[in-house]
């Protein structure tokens, strides 16, 4: 009895593998055909992460090349080379290194006009947008009323907007040009009691707190 079932057992395993080798004949290319696909596609990836990253320092590669030219007219159109125009987010860099050109070579006029150029256009992703105000606040401070620069630093005031603490820094500037000490404290302690406050603009809050006849125990 024993060697029956022994020998059912190998019939039944021969089975088996005689049914194993016949499917893997029939279908087996589909099993090659999905391993060809994933390394192919893994291979892919990982092809168009290398183009990406290279295609991005040659970028970088280029704009700091044209940073070093000798003049900031000779740096504008060199990085105009670089960046493509129907690239908002580029044409946006572009403008706010050409601002910063400008105003190294004490044309604040075209700084603020280029500055303006972001700011207006709906086009151009919001972060940059940001940036170009808050430098074209910090820009005018010669030329522009603390009020208004209040005023014009409002969109920048708003929760969860990434350069808040530093337009509450600004506004507390404009507080103590109006010679309003009280609110520009305010603004200050604020900053202080923030998490989210850097050292850096702790550090200047404190220097300011201190040079305003105020106390720091809340910072």
């Amino acid at each position: 009895m024993a060697n029956e079932d022994s020998f059912i057992n190998e019939v039944s395993e021969e089975v088996r593998r005689d049914r194993l080798y016949a499917l893997m004949r029939r279908y087996g290319w589909i099993a090659v055909l999905a391993i060809v696909v994933i390394v192919g596609g893994a291979s892919w990836n990982e092809w168009r992460k290398a183009s990406a990253q290279a295609a991005a320092e040659a970028k970088g590669d280029a704009m700091i090349a044209a940073l070093q030219e000798e003049t900031p007219e000779a740096r504008a159109a060199a990085l105009q080379e670089v960046v493509p125009a129907d690239d908002p987010g580029g044409q946006a860099i572009l403008a706010l290194l050409t601002a910063a050109a400008e105003t190294e070579a004490g044309n604040e006029a075209a700084a603020a006009e280029a500055l303006d150029r972001i700011i207006d256009d709906a086009s151009v992703p919001q972060v940059y947008r940001d940036i170009a105000l808050l430098k074209r606040v910090l820009g005018s401070a010669d030329t522009m009323a603390p009020q208004d620069r209040i005023d014009r630093l409002q969109p920048l005031l708003r929760p969860g907007n990434s350069l808040r603490l530093l337009a509450v820094e600004q506004r507390a500037f404009a507080e103590v040009e109006l010679g309003d000490t009280e609110a520009a404290l305010t603004s200050l302690q604020g900053i202080l009691a923030d998490a989210e406050a850097s050292e850096d603009l702790r550090r200047r809050a404190r220097q300011l707190i201190v040079a305003l006849g105020g106390s720091i125990e809340q910072g």
